[in-house]
């Protein structure tokens, strides 16, 4: 079933609704299965590793074998923070961004519910996963993108996989409000993280940070925080976990924004329990350019329930955060993705993170889903005759 996570209204699961109808609040799917984690040995490292707590038609499932993304130790940047740090990457998955995961179960639902048509708006990512999603399904699938506010990488994709895409004017936020409507007016099946089957994919993240820790928590996760549905995801699926059983420990999460679309951050920093919406959102991170994310109040709730924080990061301090990912460790990522690693370099530097803690720093998106700021980032390449001579010289000048 499904339940409001303020009034407590309970829905059917074969029923086709994104806010609950008594207060209009977000809805969320309960998944209790009984069953061992023994289960879980011997199977392929994807996400449906974990089918049991995916509350979906196993028999429909719709799949590009996302999931098992690295877990990467990365004993350099640690040692330089002071940290055991590692770093989940999601941008291996099929198209490049954590996205997939949720839209794995998404299309499944879809396909379960029998609907022709999904849609969704995005600043990028989601789009992308969600065109390819709907290919494999053979479903209709409509984006509503906010004009000019997208990345290229991320743009090339959704249309690549064949989806209707509509450039809108205005920010994310109002395309969300618009396609939204649409949903509501059953033209299209809404898979924005409103959707609470969606999250139910994206909380495979959390069950493969345990199992690659074998089955303990770690001392915190660090993620950006955009719409917001992927630290509330997260952290459903690592407390379902421990109230299975599988599990003894709980990490705190850890929420970072960028400094010009930081809702979240700021009602963490005030103790409120409902976000004041930021309009106008900027930042070089387009993936979370967003002043109204509809997951806000299990975002709150997830970092207030683990003892956790939220923080905000420049645009300087994320640019210069990737880049240290990418030449220390060998990790490529999108802007937003850099968002976690900047954070920890505040959190750290500020004494809010303490020396020896284990660290889980998701990085959600690949190099390429913006590959103009990545260039525009680097010096342009040197050009010299094909000449031994000539590329000594330049070479030992280096």
């Amino acid at each position: 079933m499904m339940i409001c996570i303020s009034c407590g209204a309970e829905y059917d699961n074969q029923e086709i609704i994104y806010t609950c109808r008594e207060c209009g609040s977000i809805l969320e799917v309960v998944c209790q299965p009984q069953v061992s984690r023994d289960i879980f040995e011997c199977r392929k490292s994807t996400m449906w590793k974990y089918k049991e707590f995916m509350p979906v038609d196993h028999s429909l499932i719709v799949s590009l074998e996302e999931g098992g993304t690295p877990f990467c130790r990365c004993q350099k940047l640690g040692d330089d923070l002071g940290v055991e740090l590692y770093v989940k990457v999601e941008g291996s998955n099929p198209t490049g961004s954590f996205k997939d995961r949720g839209m794995s179960v998404g299309i499944t639902k879809a396909r379960e519910l029998g609907v022709d048509t999904v849609g969704c708006a995005s600043t990028g990512n989601t789009s992308a996963s969600l065109a390819a999603y709907a290919a494999r399904a053979g479903l209709r699938c409509i984006v509503l993108l906010p004009s000019g506010k997208v990345a290229l990488g991320k743009l090339a994709q959704a249309m690549f996989h064949g989806a209707e895409v509509i450039s809108v004017r205005g920010n994310f936020d109002e395309a969300l409000e618009a396609v939204t409507a649409l949903a509501l007016e059953g033209q299209l099946y809404l898979l924005n993280s409103v959707n609470p089957f969606r999250l139910e994919g994206q909380k495979s993240i959390g069950f493969e940070i345990v199992d690659d820790l074998g089955w303990k928590s770690p001392d915190r996760i660090i993620l950006p925080v955009g719409n917001a549905g992927n630290i509330s995801a997260i952290w459903k699926g690592i407390t379902e976990f421990h109230e299975a059983g599988f599990i003894s420990d709980l990490p705190r999460m850890t929420g970072i924004q960028a400094e010009g679309a930081a809702p979240i951050a700021r009602a963490v920093e005030q103790g409120w329990e409902d976000i004041v919406p930021v309009e106008n959102p900027e930042t070089v991170a387009t993936a979370i350019r967003i002043g109204a994310p509809v997951s806000a109040k299990k975002a709150l709730r997830a970092i207030y329930e683990s003892d956790g924080m939220a923080e905000t990061v420049t645009d300087e301090e994320i640019l210069d955060a990737q880049k240290l990912l990418a030449r220390r460790e060998g990790i490529g990522v999108e802007p937003a993705s850099a968002a976690s690693i900047a954070g920890l370099r505040k959190l750290v530097e500020s004494g809010q993170i303490d020396k020896g803690e284990q660290i889980v720093c998701i990085v959600t998106g690949h190099l390429l889903k913006d590959p103009n700021t990545a260039i525009n980032a680097c010096k342009e390449p040197i050009e010299v005759d094909a000449d031994i001579s000539a590329l000594s010289r330049i070479i030992n000048q280096s």
